[in-house]
């Protein structure tokens, strides 16, 4: 308690000290001449909240004893941690009071400290003439840090005082007295300041007061004031601290009990110390965070209440509730769930679902839950969910399944149909992310890539899709075995952030090569015959070789395409294309155009016209099975609409005869 009570005397005593220079008054102002003055302060993580406050302080005093104005003292601010920010300009204010408002505005920067670069700023736009500097006035800059530079100061700072600049370098705690040497003007006994603490920084407002505006008595004199000693021209007078009484003899301090003369806000208990006071609270309470008023101790909190669902603290206890469908039983902790449905307190027609207190309805396979929500009908998936087939949906008991018409197959994905079903191929796509692509056209290459995946039979079984992105570097957007439709492709694309900065596209196909292909990634075994596509999009020269690793991708069976757009060369398209070229390489000028390249960009054929093998299906395989199945009811379905045709025909002839008789 004695070194709290210490503590807390020296605060109040440093601050007493900082606000005890004389107040801002005509004649008690600095009258050192014009002067431009900036400020430039340490906002480093280093620098903790209530230091900062200090420092704030530190610049206001010093303020207040300045002949501030246009025609007289001009100061600006400039904080600075890893970067910089200019709170205000030499130009900026006339008025002390402006000023004081700017500084109390600051936010710290809470980053790194880089002082040589905070130098470099105030020398080339803090002191020039835009930002109110003027000819022939003393510039001078007060540098306030805590650490040691994270950048160069010697060099900088050399420039500076080069240009005329006078710099004070304070540094408080953790500064390092040869970096501040190296910044400072000499001599250094008067120009470089180091103090412990944030709470002593006032040292030096006071002594930097005495270099502008002469001597000071209570610096220079045996004042003999026990607290404060308040200075004015030619003379001083004893001040006390907050709490304190100054005694006949004009000098020493008497403490004043605060709490015996009511001079405190507790809201229970005041506990007096000399000058000051605490607050503290009664039984069952706690001190809040305004260190006055106080709050219920909220005994739940602790966690050894082993309530089941909510604890309810009251004065020096508390009591265990349950949630809503729940009751508490006889422990008075613990809660049960309350089953409706085991209970049967329930009017479901099929399924009771159960949740504590209440209860939900469903239906069997193959129903659907009414608009009362609790009886069932049976379910026409073909009218009542997003069947998308292409041609004709049937419907059966809890399912539904895609026919196609005559001369026509359902294609792999179970709704579409065509003459002949797509081949299956495993498809890696690199597009180029470097700098020269920009934003908005990298979005349109990302449009591109699912205009080409809209091309594309895309499945597990089907066709797979894996993306890499390269600039300087390379990096797998997503593997040939992640996604298995092409809704999933696409949203994934969408989400691909643009890399920036070079243009590797020997490094992309190397990647490519030694990764995207293994099984590991989602290729399929090269003894299955899956034919392996690479497709290169690039606007630009590559940085590095091409050819080592567009060549081996050949040699190693992968089909290589080329789109290039704008400065995309020629003859770097044709070394990675595949032969014949003439249907591997593409190139338009404008990315605006590379909709027509998806367009006329063919990776999917039938199996009659595809260059490579097709997968070949096991015939007893689940989806083989599925297919002859679907293809069976197909057929079916159409003989049954041609012999309905023909029986109507025969019932037409038939009547014709009969009306001839």
């Amino acid at each position: 308690m004695k070194m709290r009570q210490l503590g807390a005397l020296c605060l109040l005593t440093l601050a007493a000290l900082a606000s005890a220079r004389p107040k801002a008054g005509p004649e008690q102002k600095c009258k050192s001449g014009p002067v431009d003055l900036v400020f430039l302060i340490d906002s480093s993580r280093s620098v903790r909240p209530h230091e900062f406050e200090t420092m704030r302080k530190f610049m206001i005093d010093i303020l207040s004893t300045l002949d501030i104005g246009l025609n007289a003292t001009r100061v600006g601010v400039v904080q600075y941690s890893s970067q910089l920010r200019n709170e205000f300009s030499l130009k900026t204010h006339a008025k002390l009071d402006a000023m004081v408002k700017g500084i109390n505005e600051i936010i710290p920067l809470a980053q790194g400290t880089m002082t040589g670069l905070a130098i470099k700023y105030i020398m080339n736009s803090a002191f020039i003439a835009e930002e109110g500097d003027r000819p022939q006035v003393p510039n001078v800059a007060v540098i306030v840090t805590d650490g040691r530079p994270q950048d160069r100061v010697a060099e900088v700072a050399a420039e500076a005082r080069e240009k005329g600049i006078e710099i004070y370098a304070v540094g408080v705690a953790r500064a390092d007295m040869a970096s501040l040497r190296a910044m400072a003007s000499p001599p250094f006994e008067d120009h470089v300041f180091l103090v412990e603490s944030f709470d002593l920084i006032h040292q030096f407002g006071l002594q930097f007061q005495d270099k502008l505006c002469g001597m000071d008595l209570c610096l220079e004199s045996d004042h003999g004031c026990e607290h404060i000693c308040e200075s004015s021209p030619g003379s001083f007078h004893c001040l006390c601290l907050p709490g304190y009484t100054l005694n006949e003899d004009g000098k020493t301090c008497a403490a004043i009990d605060l709490c015996a003369q009511g001079k405190h806000d507790c809201e229970q208990i005041c506990v007096s110390s000399p000058g000051s006071f605490t607050c503290d609270c009664n039984k069952g309470y706690k001190l809040n965070d305004d260190k006055k008023t106080c709050s219920m101790i909220d005994y739940c909190s602790f966690g050894n209440h082993s309530c089941d669902h909510e604890c309810v603290s009251v004065l020096n206890g508390y009591h265990c509730r349950c949630n809503q469908g729940h009751r508490l039983l006889d422990d008075g902790k613990t809660c049960q769930a309350i089953d409706l449905c085991a209970e049967g307190k329930h009017d479901c027609e099929q399924i009771c679902i159960s949740a504590p207190g209440v209860f939900t309805c469903d239906c069997n396979e193959g129903y659907t839950l009414n608009n009362d929500k609790k009886t069932c009908t049976h379910m026409d998936l073909c009218n009542t969910v997003e069947h998308g087939c292409e041609h004709q949906c049937v419907s059966t008991l809890g399912s539904y399944y895609c026919i196609c018409p005559e001369g026509q197959l359902l294609q792999e994905d179970g709704k579409s149909c065509g003459t002949c079903k797509s081949a299956n191929i495993d498809l890696v796509l690199l597009i180029d992310g470097s700098k020269s692509v920009r934003p908005q056209n990298f979005e349109l290459v990302k449009k591109f890539v699912n205009q080409v995946v809209d091309s594309l039979d895309v499945s597990a079984h089907g066709t797979r899709v894996g993306l890499v992105q390269y600039s300087s570097r390379v990096r797998t957007e997503f593997p040939l075995n992640m996604y298995h439709t092409a809704e999933e492709i696409k949203a994934a694309v969408m989400k691909v952030d643009y890399m920036e900065k070079g243009t590797m596209t020997g490094l992309a196909l190397k990647h490519m090569l030694e990764n995207s292909f293994l099984e590991s990634e989602g290729a399929r075994p090269s003894s299955r015959n899956i034919p392996r596509i690479g497709l290169v999009f690039t606007d630009g020269r590559s940085q590095d070789d091409i050819t080592e690793y567009a060549k081996k991708a050949k040699e190693a069976g992968i089909t290589m395409y080329a789109v290039g757009v704008g400065k995309a060369v020629e003859d770097e398209l044709r070394v990675i294309a595949s032969e014949p070229q003439e249907k591997h390489f593409y190139y338009t000028t404008d990315f605006t155009a590379i909709s027509n390249i998806a367009e006329n960009l063919k990776l999917n054929v039938c199996p009659e016209e595809s260059q490579g093998e097709i997968e070949v299906k096991d015939p007893c395989a689940c989806e083989s099975l599925v297919e002859f199945q679907q293809a069976t009811m197909s057929s079916l379905e159409q003989l049954t609409q041609k012999l309905s045709g023909m029986t109507t025909r025969l019932e037409q002839l038939e009547n014709q005869l009969l009306s001839r008789k």
